[in-house]
């Protein structure tokens, strides 16, 4: 009994160990900034990064010369079918927290284990805007053409795709808003690949400021004050 006390104790020891450091270097990992990379060319295209005070989404054009969002992210698939959108908020995450959490109040205990250890699958949430207000919650930056490229290259990876190449839309009555819809995502969420950390990886890609790593979105909004 002694024996197998002193193992729990010893787990227990090492849980706690990790979990205050994972809660260290997400707070201190943010704050070692990864550079913006100039291009040299025009900053003509304005993207946004929003936080609903948890999870992030880059807020693109829905439509332009480069990317047609509409065409891959149709409007049918919102309650509304409105089509007079202006930008479209897409974010990664884990899917059990997506459709069965519309608010913290719905959160389970099982959801967030299997969210935090690469037990579940994920998925894209997809958001149409009529108009973007900058704030404390909502930062614009102004990108080149060939960032916008590899910025939209770096989202539409993300996205599972049916066998004619097409986003596959997740039928479900459990979206946001009237303006909103999911769909199928690569990759599996974690406490190490947050929605928060893939945001931050797609300003990487597209040659703009970032944190070093982070799981949440102040570590993002940190380098756009």
């Amino acid at each position: 009994m002694k024996k197998m006390a002193i193992l729990i104790l010893k787990a227990l020891g090492i849980l706690v160990g990790i979990i205050v450091m994972y809660v260290a270097l997400g707070y201190l990992l943010p704050f070692i900034e990864v550079p913006a990379k100039d291009d040299g060319q025009k900053k003509e295209i304005p993207v946004y990064i929003y936080t609903n005070g948890v999870h992030t989404d880059i807020v693109m054009p829905v439509k332009n010369d480069l990317q047609d969002w509409g065409a891959k992210i149709p409007f049918a698939n919102t309650k509304s079918g409105e089509i007079d959108y202006n930008f479209v908020g897409i974010g990664w995450g884990d899917k059990g927290f997506y459709l069965d959490t519309p608010t913290w109040a719905d959160l389970k205990f099982s959801t967030a284990f299997k969210a935090a250890f690469w037990l579940s699958e994920s998925a894209m949430h997809c958001t149409y805007y009529r108009t973007m207000k900058e704030g404390a919650d909502c930062k614009m930056i102004m990108i080149s053409r060939h960032q916008y490229k590899k910025l939209t290259a770096f989202v539409e990876k993300k996205f599972d795709r049916d066998e004619k190449g097409n986003f596959i839309l997740i039928p479900t009555k459990a979206v946001y808003g009237n303006n909103d819809a999911f769909y199928d995502a690569q990759g599996t969420y974690s406490f190490l690949d947050t929605c928060n950390t893939w945001t931050n990886n797609a300003l990487k890609a597209a040659g703009q400021k970032a944190a070093l790593w982070t799981p949440t979105d102040y570590g993002i909004f940190i380098h756009y004050k």
